[in-house]
């Protein structure tokens, strides 16, 4: 199996290994879609890939990762 992305499928299958061009290219969609409002779970899923793996591979692309979303719970009084 390919690891490249077939007509608009972007979906790897599990473990494969990515590297060199694959990687390169993987790691600039990434990246672009990271910071056009994507989160890093939703592109874990549309990749198919684990949200440890798309976090390294933003990182090593040195993308400026955002902090945490959502409201922060209070102690209730």
């Amino acid at each position: 199996m390919s690891d490249r992305p077939t007509q608009g499928k972007t979906t790897l299958g599990k473990g494969t290994r990515v590297t060199g061009k694959s990687r390169d290219r993987l790691q600039t969609q990434l990246k672009k879609q990271y910071e056009a409002g994507a989160s890093i779970r939703s592109l874990a899923r549309s990749t198919g890939r684990s949200y440890g793996f798309v976090h390294n591979v933003l990182v090593e692309s040195h993308v400026q990762l955002r902090s945490r979303g959502g409201a922060n719970r209070r102690r209730r009084q």
